[in-house]
Formats: structure tokens, C-alpha cells, sequence
């Protein structure tokens, strides 16, 4: 599956679009904690625990919106956006990380 950020494929033509297809991963509350006791992994700014929880949380949305392209028929998805985003709520802190994109096939 031909996965890209691009409106379309170079060197292929695009010949149905099979619809927006998205996923989506939520980090709990729980990682903000984890991080936090974890001050000694952040060097230099960064945290490997939380850029590591983050990296799979991608994958899972990008996996998801993949699943659901390959249910529609599709061979590619073109024109996908990777967001992040904060949620407050009664239990916390979490972290939102949702992928779209269009869905296509292409020869």
C-alpha cells in the first residue's frame, strides 16, 4: 500500500477514489505521568519514553486508516495529514493522534 503526503502518485494514474479513510490512537493519561516520573530519561529537551509512546501511537492510527483503505478496495492513500492533539478531561490528560487521507486506487 503506497501511503503519501502528496495529491497524488508519480508516475501512476489515479483511477477511482475510493473515500477519506482515517484513524485514530489516544495516549491515556497515564503516559503524561509515566513521563513525568521518568525525568531522568528527558536529555537535552526531550523525553525517549514520550517520543517513543508517541511514535506508536502513529503507527496505530496510520495502521487503522491503512485497514480501512484496504476495505474499500484501495491500493493507495494519497494526501494524508498526521495530527496531534491535547484532550482534557475528568481522568486526565490524553493525547489524540489521528491520520486522513484519500483513499484511491491506481494502474
Amino acid at each position: 500500500m503506497i501511503v503519501t503526503t502528496g495529491p497524488n502518485i508519480e508516475g501512476k494514474k489515479i483511477t477511482e477514489y475510493c473515500g477519506i479513510v482515517n484513524g485514530e490512537s489516544i495516549l491515556g493519561a497515564n503516559i503524561f505521568r509515566d513521563v513525568l516520573a521518568n525525568v531522568r530519561d528527558i536529555v537535552g529537551g526531550r523525553s525517549g519514553a514520550y517520543e517513543k509512546s508517541l511514535r506508536k501511537s502513529r503507527e496505530i492510527a496510520l495502521d487503522e486508516m491503512i485497514a480501512r483503505a484496504q476495505e474499500l478496495g484501495a491500493n493507495a492513500i494519497i494526501a494524508v495529514d498526521i495530527d496531534y492533539e491535547s484532550i482534557s478531561g475528568g481522568s486526565g490528560n490524553m493525547m489524540m493522534v489521528t491520520a486522513s487521507g484519500t483513499a484511491v486506487k491506481y494502474s
